[in-house]
């Protein structure tokens, strides 16, 4: 049987016009997989399918499932998941199908894009060859990783299994009953697709202005300037680049490190920061923080990134596409126009810091109890709308009070908040839902952030060295985080002495480590991930507040049901029935 590539014509209505309609096959517009070859855009489609189906293209809001938040949409698949309906047959995070099959979409293309004539100029079709290749082996990696972060788990045995490693293009005549390799082959088998990937790749996709800088290996092909600008030029910028690929492996070890995952092997810590510490590096080490990344979703920032152009903060993203309204439509609050979706959580409110850097419990923090949210972490307001915080483009006055007079208020309507708290990171606030006068703005989506580095560079590296140890680089778990903090405005105008009491205890450092991560990264998608990857609890109740004549009063919104073994996520239970050498996950 031919391989298929695409189908181009999609089934229509049957009618039953004429014998000859009914009896007679209609010609399809199928292509044989050899008429790729020659049509490089089929070939290509494979690979760009890859890049459709990586799971970070869209917010999750999986913080749902955490003690970060909770939602008013009562048919959310992730509030299923923190209210213990979460089965092997009914998992909202599972990645088996979509991952699994952007790999055998990958597997696809590397087994064809050799013979494809990319170009009229053999050398020109050498280059095309060699970076879509690339990219391939990256994506493959990537697709990897998001398996085994959802599926990799303990078994009955208590052995640690990660997922079939599946390296060519399956056909109805293969061997679909593979079994899942051990977390440490899995492992490996992704930072061999890296390795593959920076053998391809230029550090970044952008023009050269010199022939000098044509690779060595591209020069005795007789390159032209214009010729290497064409493959390698700032035209795809977009695409999965050496950096980028550098930045997965940072990911995948610190998964592998954490405790999850990790028996005490102290070498996984140091592999995690080498891995992240170079990215950080190659971008100008703790200095090289970006003064605006953590706000990289407001105009500032999102302006800059046209034509593919990114600011220092990001290191990988989704093309902004058209201007909308979409995401504050579903996330502002009533008065609005919006519909109150994540509603962040009483217990994440106080996670944030006081200006001067003390947790808000600690005894020289200052905090009022009358006065919450005054002296706080300049994040929380920019990042969590608070009951009298203003949003929208009128800068509107926004009341979450129980008896506040609009639908603002607490459990007020089902688009009303459930915590007393309403999402305000990633929203434009120049975006205007009034049905009089809609208009939407320009949304970046990233894939890979920087901040996302520092932070996992700063945990592996405290757990390596302590908080202070440097490793073979010019910056410590301290120096980074001391920068985080400096640019989000705490302990700016005091030394953050918190900062400087907890630098010389590896387990404090921990914890305030774990903390800044929270903070930092709120809403994008890595709470649940990181809790798991932690061993931590996931019990905590959701919580809220309900304001009543000024008095403020914490209130329990949602118990949150975990058992033990949903610290590994399962395997589809269809799979688990088709394949007999499929292990499941210990409990499901």
């Amino acid at each position: 049987m031919k391989k298929l590539l695409f189908i181009l014509g999609v089934t229509s209505t049957i009618t039953f016009t004429s014998c000859e309609d009914m009896f007679t096959p209609a010609i399809e517009n199928i292509l044989d997989i050899e008429t790729a070859y020659e049509r490089p855009l089929y070939a290509q489609g494979l690979l760009l399918n890859g890049y459709n189906r990586v799971p970070t293209n869209s917010w999750s809001f999986n913080d749902v499932a955490t003690d970060d938040a909770v939602t008013n949409d009562r048919a959310s698949n992730f509030l299923k998941i923190a209210t213990g309906q979460w089965t092997a047959m009914n998992n909202p995070l599972e990645q088996w199908r979509n991952s699994r099959s952007a790999i055998q979409y990958l597997n696809n293309f590397l087994s064809i894009n050799d013979k494809v004539a990319w170009a009229s100029s053999p050398a020109v079709t050498t280059m095309f060859n060699d970076r879509m290749k690339g990219e391939a082996h990256g994506l493959r990696a990537l697709f990897m990783y998001h398996l085994l972060q959802t599926h990799g788990g303990k078994t009955s045995s208590g052995e640690i299994l990660g997922i079939p490693i599946v390296l060519e293009h399956e056909t109805l005549d293969s061997d679909f009953n593979k079994p899942r390799a051990t977390f440490e082959e899995s492992l490996q088998q992704i930072y061999s697709d890296l390795q593959k990937a920076e053998e391809y790749l230029p550090l970044d996709f952008e023009d050269i202005t010199n022939a000098s800088q044509i690779p060595t290996k591209y020069q005795s092909l007789n390159i032209t300037l214009t010729d290497y600008n064409r493959v390698f030029g700032e035209h795809f910028r977009l695409r999965i680049s050496k950096r980028i690929t550098q930045a997965i492996r940072a990911k995948v070890a610190l998964l592998a490190a954490s405790p999850a995952f990790n028996s005490g092997n102290a070498a996984k810590w140091e592999e995690a920061a080498n891995f992240a510490g170079l990215v950080i590096q190659q971008k100008g080490g703790a200095t090289g923080i970006d003064a605006q990344g953590a706000l990289f979703y407001q105009s500032g920032s999102v302006n800059q990134m046209t034509e593919g152009k990114n600011t220092s903060e990001i290191l990988w993203r989704v093309d902004r596409g058209d201007v909308s309204s979409s995401l504050e439509a579903d996330h502002f609050p009533p008065t609005l126009f919006g519909r109150g979706r994540i509603n962040p959580t009483q217990n994440l409110v106080e996670a944030f810091p006081m200006s001067n850097g003390y947790p808000i419990h600690a005894e020289n923090s200052g905090f009022n109890t009358n006065n919450p949210y005054e002296n706080r972490d300049p994040r929380l307001k920019n990042y969590i709308l608070v009951n009298g915080g203003t949003a929208g483009v009128n800068n509107t006055a926004i009341n979450t009070a129980l008896n506040s007079p609009t639908n603002d208020g607490l459990n007020k309507v089902e688009t009303s908040t459930r915590t007393g708290f309403y999402m305000r990171k990633l929203l434009r606030q120049d975006v205007n839902l009034n049905p009089s006068s809609v208009s939407g703005q320009y949304h970046i989506t990233p894939r890979l952030r920087m901040t996302e580095i520092y932070l996992a560079y700063a945990e592996a590296a405290n757990e390596a060295w302590g908080p202070t140890g440097r490793g073979s680089f010019t910056f410590s778990a301290y120096d980074i985080i001391k920068a985080i903090r400096m640019r989000a405005g705490v302990g700016t105008t005091n030394g953050d002495p918190y900062l400087e009491q907890v630098k010389n205890d590896k387990d404090q450092m921990r914890q305030l480590i774990r903390n800044e991560r929270r903070l930092e990264l709120c809403f994008e998608g890595f709470r649940f991930w990181d809790l798991r990857r932690w061993n931590e609890n996931f019990t905590l109740p959701a919580q809220g507040i309900s304001i009543e004549n000024n008095t403020h009063n914490i209130i329990t919104v949602e118990n949150r049901v975990f058992e033990p073994y949903m610290q590994y996520g399962p395997i589809p239970y269809s799979e688990i029935l088709k394949y007999s050498n499929l292990q499941q996950n210990n409990g499901w």
